[in-house]
């Protein structure tokens, strides 16, 4: 069955799903909702209509389901609009502008049983699913530690775009790039349960930071550190090594997360494993090995999913209460690192 998506919000994100979806065989544009008579070429392009607001599709149509590339404020208000029309949607991350907010999307969708899920794209990355496959294989063993970084510079020209609002509190690293790193964590290691964080804007010195450290305590008992930054010469991020986004300069030799077991290793996205065969011991060898990967667009997977969840044959990869989880962590962060004292989260 082919089912019919509408996508709300024609800007960057919003074109690449619906190029996605206008590529595969399983679905089908629905429509463009935009308030934006600039998106009229978009709608035209692919011979849809566009609408100003899900309120005016809804009264005239209803497909199968719906992808929210609004801005973060405008996230909760149409995902619920789509809960309450019993359509599925995707809301790009992060799910809400708050805490408070997205938990009320999340319950709302689970208590009328409509899927909603969160657009965290690299959760249908073949390395994401391969890594998460191979630690819950056990090969690993009881996963003990993980050191991760997102160590990239974002050009000047960067923060002089759109009156300067990145230079401001709120347009930092850690509430526009962390989000993806928390929810890569959470996949990969588990739940965590308490954040530690200091920030620093010393290179640049706007009033936002421009670099973060922080502890991360996992309910599985796991360590991690993370050490983020725009302003730093580093290769070490997840744009940067995946080779998934070739608008990047690539770097296949580097990794940006290493996640140690009791028994085994895991270094991402190179995927080298080292593991003991027999003894556990420094003077002992490690095995060392790379695992294949078949590599393909995690946003064309993310597209293919939403069809097979909309179908009734998939459960959701990265659900609302992932995206509710990954929000709680970051906002999490950010108190952390205002007040100088650990932030426990409930599971």
């Amino acid at each position: 069955m082919t089912v019919r998506i509408a996508v709300v919000g024609a800007g960057l994100i919003g074109r690449r799903h619906i190029e996605e979806i206008d590529a595969s065989a399983e679905t089908e544009l629905a429509a463009v909702i935009d308030p934006l008579a600039a998106a009229d070429e978009v709608a035209a392009t692919y011979a849809v209509r566009r609408y100003d607001s899900l309120a005016d599709l809804f009264a005239v149509d209803r497909p199968d389901g719906v992808i929210l590339a609004t801005p973060n404020q405008l996230h909760v208000d149409g995902g619920l609009e789509c809960v309450a029309a019993g359509v599925p949607v995707i809301v790009e991350k992060p799910i809400g502008d708050s805490v408070e907010s997205a938990t009320r999307l999340v319950e709302a969708g689970e208590a009328a049983g409509v899927p909603v899920l969160t657009g965290h794209h690299r959760n249908y990355s073949p390395i994401l699913a391969r890594a998460r496959e191979t630690i819950r294989s056990g090969a690993l063993g009881d996963l003990v530690a993980v050191v991760g970084t997102a160590l990239f510079h974002k050009p000047d020209d960067y923060f002089a775009a759109g009156g300067g609002w990145r230079t401001q509190p709120g347009g930092g690293p850690i509430l526009l790039n962390l989000i993806h790193e928390v929810n890569n964590l959470l996949a990969l290691v588990g739940d965590i349960v308490r954040v530690q964080a200091v920030t620093s804007n010393a290179t640049r010195g706007f009033a936002v930071e421009d670099t973060a450290a922080m502890i991360f305590t996992f309910a599985n008992g796991a360590l991690g550190t993370f050490v983020l930054s725009d302003t730093a010469a580093s290769p070490r991020s997840w744009e940067q090594t995946s080779q998934e986004n070739t608008s990047y300069d690539s770097f296949p030799d580097e990794d940006c997360y290493h996640i140690a077991g009791t028994r085994g290793s895991l270094s991402v996205p190179t995927m080298r494993l080292k593991v003991y065969e027999g003894e556990r011991s420094w003077w002992a060898p490690l095995t060392s090995s790379t695992i294949d990967l078949d590599r393909s667009d995690p946003l064309a997977n993310q597209i293919t999913h939403f069809a097979a969840v909309i179908r009734g044959e998939q459960h959701p990869v990265c659900s609302g209460r992932d995206g509710l989880k990954t929000l709680t962590v970051v906002d999490a962060v950010v108190e952390a690192a205002r007040t100088g004292r650990p932030v426990d989260i409930p599971t």
